[in-house]
């Protein structure tokens, strides 16, 4: 298990390595000076010039550039923000809760409501019960992200009333922010109005959460219905059915922890995607995390701004990728089998 770990650390450090050299091609085809699309300062004196061709080593060759860029960028130097003249790092700092949030709330859905519809379409025995769930995940998973967020707020914002259709929080509460994370903040908050700013905060990220879950849910629910069925014919749950286990104790005990393998591998796969469809939602809700703030950067040709967000997202990607497969190795028998003979 050890050679597979450092296996997968080098795997992380290369593609990170790749990911560095694209980003620093990328930077020096941009159509500004260098020196503004790396440090995002627009006029810059003599003594920051000087500041930045040492720090870049820019009257260096290309690799020597490449060495100082990526000193620069692991140092957390991402340059300042042309728009708003702070560093981008902070910034990243300050939009990425909201996104982990996000995320957070979005994948509990799709687990919660995944899985259980997922076992009842495996082991229903009525063609209408399972026609109807998979009829759902096929809708959910052809629907454009767009379209639905844009429904979802027509609907339940515009003319229902009942949710709010963007931000995080109302702007008449204040809540100081401790860990970034608006739902824990609030509850964490000393404020009389803590509470009252708690539920509001629910409200507000029940539209993005859902819009958001509906492609993993999809995918939960198929690759559950898959795993179960096939599980369900093995040996050992015949074996356990002949000696009168309960049938929710065997999809419980036996089963499920079985079927949950295949879909933690596929979660894993569809990061990308899953990051993706994050951004556009934050963009519909004008939802404050790291996708709004790069597609803002973007519109603004704030360069620093988009290669530190491209660098964010990308990085999170490839180590949730990793961190998934390590997961899904150790609590998977037959990948540790093929793991220690392929040793």
């Amino acid at each position: 298990m050890v050679r597979y770990l450092l296996r997968r650390l080098n795997l992380f450090l290369a593609t990170s390595l790749v990911l560095f050299i694209v980003l620093f091609i990328v930077t020096n085809q941009f159509p500004v000076e260098q020196r503004f699309a790396l440090t995002g300062i627009q006029s810059p004196n003599a003594q920051q010039i000087a500041q930045i061709e040492t720090d870049f080593n820019l009257n260096s060759g290309v690799f020597n550039q490449f060495i100082a860029y990526l000193q620069q960028r692991l140092s957390g130097n991402l340059g300042i923000s042309a728009t708003s003249q702070r560093p981008v790092a902070d910034e990243l700092a300050s939009v990425l809760p909201a996104t982990f949030e996000l995320a957070a709330v979005s994948g509990t859905l799709a687990l919660m409501f995944g899985l259980p519809l997922g076992i009842l379409a495996s082991l229903s025995r009525h063609k209408v019960t399972q026609h109807t769930i998979m009829a759902i995940t096929l809708t959910g998973y052809s629907i454009p992200v767009f379209w639905l967020g844009l429904t979802l707020s027509l609907w339940f914002g515009v003319e229902l009333g009942w949710l709010p259709i963007s931000g995080r929080l109302n702007l008449l509460y204040e809540i100081e922010p401790v860990t970034g994370f608006m739902l824990v903040d609030t509850l964490l908050s000393t404020s009389p109005y803590s509470t009252s700013a708690f539920f509001d905060a629910v409200l507000h990220i029940i539209l993005p959460a859902i819009t958001l879950a509906v492609l993993p849910f999809t995918v939960v629910v198929r690759i559950t219905r898959s795993a179960m069925m096939t599980i369900m014919d093995q040996t050992y749950i015949k074996a356990a059915e002949a000696r009168g286990l309960h049938t929710s104790r065997i999809v419980l005990r036996h089963a499920l922890p079985n079927a949950v393998i295949p879909v933690i591998k596929s979660l894993g796969l569809m990061l990308g995607s899953f990051a993706s469809y994050a951004m556009v939602v934050e963009v519909i809700f004008a939802w404050p995390g790291i996708g709004s703030w790069l597609v803002a950067g973007i519109y603004q040709r704030d360069y620093t701004v988009i290669q530190g967000g491209v660098l964010a997202v990308a990085l999170i990607i490839i180590f949730l990728s990793i961190m998934i497969e390590v997961l899904h190795t150790s609590i998977n028998p037959l990948s540790r089998k093929e793991l220690y003979a392929s040793n």
